[in-house]
Parts: structure tokens; C-alpha cells; sequence
């Protein structure tokens, strides 16, 4: 698989607005410099738009298990 940025960025997006536990997080605070670069999906996405995202996806989730949702 081939990994791009938007892939990246998508991926970690989804992750901290999914995973994050409070505005002091350090989820929170990488949320906060994704939206900074620019990256904003659109209002009516859910999850990663992309089968390589969803697989950056799943592998930080994976590698996390003490965050619950």
C-alpha cells in the first residue's frame, strides 16, 4: 500500500476526535494542528475516506488499547 499524506492526516484526525479524553489531551492537541494545516472533512464523513486510511486507522487503535471510546 501506498500511504499519502491526506491518508495520514485523515487517518489521525479520525483517531483524535474518536480518542481523545478531554481539551488537555495530547489527542486533543494534535487535533487541534491537523485543523490548523488545513485538513477539515466534510460534514457529513464519519471515519477515514480511504481503504489505506482506514488501515492507519486500525493500526493506531490497535496499538492504543488502553483508550477507550
Amino acid at each position: 500500500m501506498y500511504f499519502d499524506r491526506f491518508d495520514i492526516c485523515d487517518a489521525w484526525f479520525w483517531y483524535c476526535t474518536h480518542y481523545h479524553s478531554g481539551q488537555f489531551s495530547g489527542e486533543y492537541a494534535r487535533l487541534c494542528r491537523i485543523s490548523r494545516m488545513g485538513y477539515r472533512p466534510g460534514r457529513l464523513a464519519n471515519g477515514p475516506s480511504s481503504e489505506n486510511a482506514q488501515a492507519i486507522y486500525d493500526a493506531l487503535v490497535a496499538a492504543r488499547p488502553y483508550i477507550s471510546r
